[in-house]
């Protein structure tokens, strides 16, 4: 299809009025428009989210809420997400995170959107507009099922993880910019020597993020040892539902796990 129009709402009770008549929201681009131009876009219209006032990052007591619309660059100079700059750091060149959009990132398929990984090892909450106001939902059910139609995600809300509780590692083909074979981000507390609470968000192993949740079980009231982490590795093999591409095989990927989620935490 032909792109027809390009609708650049002021608010997003404005955009969401925008999409009752159909078409793609859009925020930076940088996975739309690709799209777009190979004619593989099934709609005629676009609704950008460039001017609709969801581009800003508030952190208070603790809680961070970022706009939808901000980009990876935007939030990268923020000095309270800096936890989140390694990952940044390897999705994309400075170019694309001067684009690239946390909102966009969540509907990114695998092996790319590692923000999205990151987001549901936070345990994020949206805010999602629609016809009929605004909710929130938790960020996994958004990776799970995407929003209703004619709904945008307007922010995500993230408490900032305790000093020495994040954790990140990604397995790609290049040091930077590239996608995913394998990638592992957690937030872990400690307690006396032992695991107290974990959650742990993978990437590149399904078709979403998905939570390693038998690895978090294993984890719990033990020690973050090299045999112990092995041990969670081999166990996260029963949540995910690797696949081939480009990038690496699905056995490859379901062989190197337990390597890579124990890098995350010893590197």
């Amino acid at each position: 299809m032909v792109i027809c129009a390009v609708h650049v709402p002021e608010s997003a009770e404005a955009a969401v009025d925008r999409l009752a008549g159909g078409g793609w929201v859009m925020g930076g681009g940088t996975v739309v428009m690709p799209l777009v131009n190979s004619g593989a876009a099934p709609v005629t219209e676009l609704v950008s989210l460039r001017r609709a006032g969801l581009d800003g990052v508030e952190v208070r007591d603790g809680v961070a809420t970022i706009g939808a619309a901000a980009t990876f660059t935007t939030v990268g100079e923020r000095p309270e997400l800096a936890f989140l700059r390694p990952a940044l750091r390897t999705i994309a060149s400075p170019t694309i995170c001067n684009q690239a959009t946390v909102g966009g990132n969540l509907f990114v398929a695998q092996p790319y959107g590692d923000l999205a990984v990151c987001l549901l090892a936070l345990d994020a909450t949206c805010e999602i507009a629609g016809p009929d106001g605004r909710r929130d939902a938790p960020v996994a059910g958004v990776l799970a099922s995407g929003v209703a139609a004619g709904e945008v995600v307007v922010a995500v809300r993230v408490v900032l993880p305790q000093p020495g509780t994040w954790y990140y590692h990604k397995a790609m083909r290049r040091r930077l910019n590239s996608a995913a074979i394998v990638t592992v981000a957690s937030v872990t507390r400690a307690d006396g020597g032992v695991v107290a609470s974990t959650r742990i968000a993978l990437g590149g192993v399904a078709s979403r993020p998905v939570r390693a949740g038998s690895a978090e079980r294993l984890l719990r009231g033990r020690p973050l040892t090299h045999e112990v982490l092995t041990e969670a590795g081999e166990a996260a093999r029963g949540d995910i539902d690797p696949f081939d591409d480009a990038y690496a095989s699905a056995w490859y990927r379901a062989r190197v796990l337990p390597v890579h989620l124990r890098r995350a935490f010893l590197p």
